[in-house]
């Protein structure tokens, strides 16, 4: 039986559950959190090497009589302020006293294999 080669550093692949794009090295989905692949007994599922930020916030309808709507956006630029990525994850609506809460989260990787080759991807 033959190993399987590990995907290039910064590699993507589609999570066959939910469609979205993640890492070619994910094991276990972050959107859906679907397992991907079988992890042998032993060996660890990759965890983050460090977590390059983290935020956390609430936010709820400040008027007291009628509903206000909301979108989450989430928008990635590269060193030379370049926008390269930009999507909506979350709109709605909120009656008055209702809340939301979220949670953004950077998840640094460090490659298993030095010997991979990067890959710079942007769109």
């Amino acid at each position: 039986m033959s190993a399987m080669r590990p995907p290039a550093s910064g590699a993507t692949k589609t999570c066959p559950h939910c469609k979205s794009t993640i890492l070619g090295s994910a094991s276990v989905c972050p959107a859906c959190r679907h397992h991907l692949r079988f992890i042998p007994t032993g060996q660890l599922e990759p965890t983050p090497a460090f977590s390059a930020l983290r935020v956390e916030a609430a936010f709820g309808n400040p008027q007291a009589s009628s509903y206000c709507e909301y979108s989450v956006v989430v928008a990635m630029r590269n060193e030379r302020g370049e926008e390269i990525a930009r999507h909506v994850v979350n709109v709605g609506a909120l009656v008055p006293g209702e809340q939301r809460h979220c949670v953004l989260s950077v998840d640094v990787f460090t490659p298993a294999d030095d010997n991979t080759r990067a890959v710079r991807r942007e769109h």
